[in-house]
């Protein structure tokens, strides 16, 4: 059997490769790193509610609501953040999506370009809230529907398509 006898060279370079693999382990996903942050942008308990996203022919909607039960706090807490958002939205303030997904979220950029295009309604609903968003522009229906996808995804199981 044959004894290896590594070099000061090859030891470097396995320290290297170990070093960079575990900081890759360090890094964390995508939706980890929504999860962590999203109390940084959202008011209420991400784990006791879930993102609903319905993409339609005119645009979308997006529901926060209750997993179960009730919670007057948390419903209030999601009821005045969606009816802040949808009040920055028609402005074209795309901040705190920006903030949470990145500013290169897949149709974040043309949402804040065309806002003034896009017919954004706020409704409070018994368990939380929903914003709908409507437009006659077929680059700003692509652009929704690209956000919605972005969004299902990198919020994980907060997050499901009706």
């Amino acid at each position: 059997m044959t004894k290896l006898n590594p070099t000061p060279l090859g030891l470097a370079a396995a320290l290297l490769l170990s070093l960079a693999h575990s900081a890759a382990l360090a890094e964390p996903t995508q939706q980890q790193h929504v999860h962590q942050m999203a109390h940084q942008v959202m008011p209420f308990e991400l784990g006791a509610s879930i993102h609903l996203f319905k993409m339609t022919e005119t645009g979308g909607r997006q529901r926060v609501v209750l997993r179960e039960g009730q919670d007057p706090e948390q419903i209030a807490l999601i009821q005045r953040h969606l009816k802040h958002e949808a009040m920055r939205f028609q402005q074209g303030d795309f901040g705190d999506p920006a903030r949470l997904h990145g500013e290169m979220m897949p149709g974040l950029q043309a949402l804040q370009k065309g806002a003034k295009q896009i017919r954004i309604h706020y409704s409070p609903l018994p368990n939380g809230a929903e914003i709908t968003f409507e437009t006659d522009d077929i680059h700003l229906l692509t652009a929704i529907h690209r956000w919605f996808g972005a969004q299902l995804s990198e919020h994980g199981a907060d997050a499901k398509a009706e």
